[in-house]
């Protein structure tokens, strides 16, 4: 889909990964089946918050904003297509660190 604008709820948030490693360090290329899954990516869309026992909103990080590079676990979240590209929502607590 074109043009689609995904904003994700809660404690989610979507990420555009980099691309993957298309050769080693030695110089080889490497097959799709091959390249490792990216753990680094730019943030492109936050929820709003967790919806504590009480229904309050607990606040996304602050740290945590639009264009951030961060670092995610290597398996979590969804994986979802926007403008044929593999993004990926995850949950705020799947971030391990920002990068910069």
């Amino acid at each position: 889909m074109k043009n689609l604008k995904i904003t994700p709820l809660f404690d989610n948030v979507l990420i555009r990964p980099e691309e993957a490693e298309t050769k080693t360090a030695g110089g080889i290329i490497l097959p799709d089946s091959a390249k490792e899954k990216p753990q680094l990516g730019t943030i492109m869309a936050l929820g709003t918050g967790k919806v504590g026992p009480k229904g309050d909103i607990q606040a996304m990080n602050p740290k945590l904003k639009v264009g951030t590079k961060v670092m995610y676990k290597k398996w979590g979240g969804t994986e979802v297509k926007v403008d044929r590209e593999e993004w990926t929502i995850i949950s705020q607590e799947d971030i391990l660190a920002i990068v910069e």
